[in-house]
């Protein structure tokens, strides 16, 4: 079972987000444990602050290193990468990370705990990027107010990728980036609809032609709309 350890200051933003489908499934059959936990737990003030002035000056917020490095501390097993177990990996969502692709996602599958690290404000002390996380990452060239909606993102594409949590073994290895390109067009029922066809080849049942149709196309759909994965 892979164990996923949200780390927030808004554990509720979690509370029904896996109630529903791949997750909700993976979760009941036994695949994944999924828990958020509130960084305020871990502090020792009566105030509960977890974050507090940049220094230097600037504008916002930042949150503090000891409550975080306390939560990974018990939730880990360890407060400092070195010393983590094998098959343990520690996840900062920030803007500044490296980018998050499907790779990254079955690397990230194929752990045994992973913690996530929801950063606010105007961001993390570094000392938690420095010493403490595995991996910081970023799920686009843009900035949100918070890393739980990133959370969310991570934990769909890890889960989809857990051996029996998707109906058929082959739906990821066909989808798009698992082989470098972007999926194939897909078509359903009406084979017309207002004028549009469906390409004849898939009604054919001949499913060399389809293969070859698919691969063809997977190709020129990339070259449109994702060229620079062909680079």
């Amino acid at each position: 079972m892979l164990r996923i350890d949200i780390i927030t200051i808004f554990p509720d933003y979690f509370r029904e987000a896996f109630d529903y489908g791949i997750i909700r499934r993976a979760c009941v059959a036994g695949l994944v444990s999924i828990r958020a936990h509130d960084l305020r737990a871990w502090t020792v003030d009566k105030h509960r602050m977890v974050d507090d002035r940049p220094f230097g000056g600037g504008d916002g917020m930042v949150l503090k290193p000891e409550p975080i490095f306390a939560a990974v501390g018990s939730l880990a097993g360890a407060s400092r990468r070195e010393s983590l177990a094998a098959g343990k990996r520690v996840v900062l969502l920030s803007p500044q990370g490296r980018p998050f692709t499907q790779a990254l996602a079955a690397d990230l599958a194929a752990s045994e705990q992973v913690v996530l690290i929801c950063g606010r404000y105007e961001g993390v002390d570094e000392r938690v990027a420095d010493a403490l996380v595995t991996d910081e990452i970023s799920i686009g060239d843009y900035v949100l107010s918070g890393g739980e909606p990133a959370a969310l993102v991570v934990i769909d594409a890890m889960v989809r990728l857990l051996p029996g949590a998707l109906g058929s073994e082959t739906s990821a290895a066909n989808e798009s980036f698992s082989a470098g390109l972007l999926d194939c067009p897909q078509y359903t029922r009406p084979p017309d609809f207002e004028g549009m066809s469906a390409p004849q080849v898939l009604l054919t049942g001949n499913h060399a032609e389809i293969a070859r149709w698919r691969r063809e196309a997977s190709v020129n759909k990339t070259k449109r709309n994702r060229p620079d994965l062909l680079e």
